[in-house]
């Protein structure tokens, strides 16, 4: 039975980091095209750690399940965006 552990962990591990490198293009791309980025997320569900860096305040997240990720851009479409930062909303 720990092989089955210690498999599903390495599984994990693996998706996970799978999963950061595809989630970091997004974020690349985002950040060289101008656009602010408001969160970036390794995993889905309440956080584990939450961290805020940067000149844009962009909140780094891992959460509980790792089994996908996210990058929130600023978006006109979800609200009102500030004068000052419609040029970089996406």
């Amino acid at each position: 039975m720990s092989g089955f552990f210690s498999t599903l962990g390495s599984f994990l591990v693996a998706l996970s980091i799978l999963i950061a490198v595809h989630e970091f293009g997004h974020f690349w791309v985002a950040r060289r095209l101008g656009v602010k980025v408001l969160r970036f997320s390794i995993g889905f569900g309440k956080p584990l750690l939450s961290i805020r860096r940067g000149p844009d305040a962009t909140e780094y997240v891992l959460a509980i399940l790792p089994l996908g990720g996210y990058v929130k851009m600023l978006d006109e479409r979800e609200g009102k965006v500030a004068a000052a930062d419609v040029h970089r909303a996406f």
